[in-house]
């Protein structure tokens, strides 16, 4: 355990990770499983909102301290192939799954920093963030991955960072509470529901800020590296066999 002035850093980046891991099995426990609308669906969605944000800031930490960023590109596209068919399986449906937008993340990344111009970094960005409206958490990871690498660290930039954020993430929700045919929110229960679901988001920020001590884990780093792509589709597929076993 460590402490400091601003918080008591209890986590390392990979305790963090597993747990991201953990409230991502929550949230497509209620997209598979539960109720639409239902409290306990609502919860266990919202827990998983902790996962995105928190994997975009250890996607921008782990590309500045990879030994190689074509390494770390060709894993995140070869993961994302991999994973693709589970995903289908798994949400009978044609978007694109995570990893490709963690992807498209990555590359925001590498064109930030290496486009020649503020000018053809930004367009590249723009079209970048535009290229995930075909996957998962689209629009919404690009925003957080972006504020967090032009935070370079900076502790007053990484709360703003998640202020943004958030407050993107609550507006999208808003609108999918306002407009989806499988919702039938009042204006003020959208807005409150919209509000209450950036409760993950809220729990990333306090746990990045003022629970993490900056460091790996000692042990296990590279059963801890690889677990964390070949959760990602393992869990679809065996949520997709429970919920046929089941259907059955």
């Amino acid at each position: 355990m460590e402490s400091s002035e601003t918080g008591i850093r209890i986590f390392n980046r990979d305790v963090i990770k597993y747990i991201a891991m953990f409230t991502m099995l929550l949230n497509h426990i209620s997209h598979m499983f539960l109720t639409t609308g239902s409290m306990t669906a609502f919860v266990f969605e919202y827990a998983g909102y902790f996962t995105a944000p928190t994997m975009c800031y250890f996607l921008v930490e782990g590309y500045a301290y990879t030994r190689s960023k074509k390494r770390y590109g060709l894993r995140l596209l070869a993961f994302a192939l991999l994973s693709q068919i589970p995903y289908m399986l798994a949400f009978r449906f044609g978007n694109l799954n995570m990893l490709y937008t963690l992807l498209c993340c990555f590359l925001i990344l590498v064109v930030r920093e290496k486009a020649p111009g503020w000018g053809l970094a930004t367009t590249l960005s723009i079209c970048l963030t535009l290229a995930t409206v075909v996957g998962d958490w689209a629009l919404i990871a690009p925003v957080f991955t972006i504020m967090f690498y032009d935070s370079r660290g900076e502790r007053r930039r990484i709360i703003r960072g998640y202020i943004v954020g958030y407050a993107f993430f609550a507006f999208m929700m808003i609108q999918t509470y306002l407009f989806a045919p499988f919702y039938t929110f009042t204006v003020p229960e959208a807005i409150a529901c919209g509000l209450l679901s950036g409760a993950g988001v809220v729990v990333s920020a306090i746990v990045v800020l003022f629970l993490y001590n900056g460091k790996r884990a000692k042990r296990g780093r590279t059963f801890s590296k690889w677990f964390f792509y070949l959760f990602y589709p393992g869990h679809l597929l065996a949520l997709y066999f429970i919920k046929m076993y089941t259907a059955g």
